[in-house]
């Protein structure tokens, strides 16, 4: 059975890195959508680690519904 490669480290809790490389792939090749998925992710992170309070995570949380069904509408029209 092949060993499970070792992390190089983690980001927001959820997105594993494998190596420096790795990181500098998602920095080098980082589009809009990318971006806010990574902004997302590190939202919630924060929210999970209690960086903040009931009222300021209502507003995050509203803000990311808002910003991501612009998104959808976007896309749909896109296409």
């Amino acid at each position: 059975m092949k060993n499970k490669e070792e992390l190089f480290g983690n980001l927001f809790g959820t997105i594993d890195l494998f190596n420096e490389e790795h990181l500098e792939v998602i920095l080098s090749t980082m589009d809009k959508e990318h971006a806010i998925y990574y902004l997302v992710e590190a939202v919630k992170c924060a929210y999970n680690r209690g960086i903040y309070t009931i009222g300021e995570s209502e507003v995050i949380s509203k803000s990311i519904r808002v910003f991501s069904k612009l998104g959808d509408s976007t896309q749909t029209n896109e296409k």
